[in-house]
Order: structure tokens, then sequence, then C-alpha cells
């Protein structure tokens, strides 16, 4: 995980930037420094994976602002924002505006690692979860437009012999598209098919 994410490490002190990259290179992390969230935007290039860690007061744009921007630019970077100047109203606040952890400062070490942690485990499952998306969507563009009427009777509860009835087709020719459909949608079962039904929005959960 630490091999293909970035610790983008954003605030105006150079001595926490110094003193961050060091400790998080220790960890085995990837690290990127920036002197402002200005600067981050402006050399943030598509794509990326990783994690944000900035700092809640800076010049021009501060981490509330950033975390702000990154969402509305539809940016997947999770944020921890760190502050020396904390107090409950300003954590409150971060975390409503989308940021993942909030830390103050003097910074725990092993807090800010395991908040990293944390917030690249969300995001690789993300990764992971529309990775899987993107697979069934495929598997099911395979489909016929037969086989797709079919594989929704199938979801909603209609057995085979009700489909029959309700297409106007034999049992046996109902049977043998639910086969090809189990085939063209790897599911090993009709439990299987309608949790894909779900995930597509074929079917309300």
């Amino acid at each position: 995980m630490t091999r293909t994410a970035t610790i983008f490490v954003v605030d105006d002190q150079e001595s926490v930037r110094h003193s961050l990259g060091e400790m998080l290179s220790v960890f085995g992390f990837a690290v990127e420094t920036f002197a402002s969230a200005d600067e981050f935007l402006a050399r943030l290039e598509a794509g990326r994976i990783g994690v944000v860690v900035a700092d809640v007061r800076m010049p021009g744009t501060d981490g509330i602002a950033l975390v702000r921007e990154l969402a509305r630019r539809s940016i997947r970077l999770p944020v921890v924002l760190i502050s020396g100047h904390a107090d409950v109203a300003m954590a409150v606040a971060a975390i409503k505006a989308g940021a993942d952890d909030f830390i103050e400062k003097p910074i725990d070490d092993t807090a800010l690692v395991a908040a990293i942690n944390r917030a690249l485990a969300r995001t690789f499952e993300e990764f992971a979860a529309q990775r899987a998306k993107e697979s069934l969507v495929v598997r099911f563009n395979r489909l016929t437009p037969r086989q797709i009427e079919i594989f929704d009777l199938v979801v909603e509860g209609y057995t085979s012999h009700a489909i029959a009835a309700k297409l106007a087709i034999s049992s046996r020719t109902v049977e043998s598209y639910r086969a090809e459909i189990m085939d063209k949608m790897e599911a090993e079962s009709v439990a299987v098919l309608v949790r894909q039904a779900i995930r597509l929005g074929r079917l309300a959960p």
C-alpha cells in the first residue's frame, strides 16, 4: 500500500515540512512537501493516490478551504488536518468540510501514521470496489436484450415456469437462458445474481 501511495505534506512552516517528511519517510511512505495549499493544487497531477497532511492555518488557501476545493474538483484524496491552535469548533468544521481526521500539534507520530493508514485503507477499499463495479458492468453489458429481460425477472423472484408463462416461451428455453446468464455474470447462485442486480442499480435493496 505504501509503495503505491504518496503522502502530500502541506504546511507553510519549513521546519514542520522537514520533520514530517523525515518521519513519514522512516515509516516507508513516499513523501512530497508543499509550502502552501495553492502550490499543492497547482502542481497536483490527475490520478494521484495518497493522503494529504495539511496545516489548518496557512496563508492563502487554508486547510479547510483545501478540503473543500479538492471536493469541488472531484479529487479523491483524503485529508488529515493538523493544527497548533485547535479547538472543538475548528475540528467539527474540518470534519464537516470532509477532512478524514484532525490532529493537534505537537503531532504524535503514532497517531498521525495511524490516521494516514486508516485513510489509505479506505481509499484502496473504494478503488477496489470501483474496479469490481466496473468489471460487473462489463459482464452485464455482454448480456443480450433477452438475457437482460430474464435476468431482471430472475432477480425479482420469478420462477422459470413463471418466466416461461410471462414471456410465452418454454421452461427449457428459460433454463437455457438462465444458465447463459449465470455463466456470463460469473454468478454461482441466484443469491449472487441478486446482489449483482442491487450493485448495478437494477434492483432495490
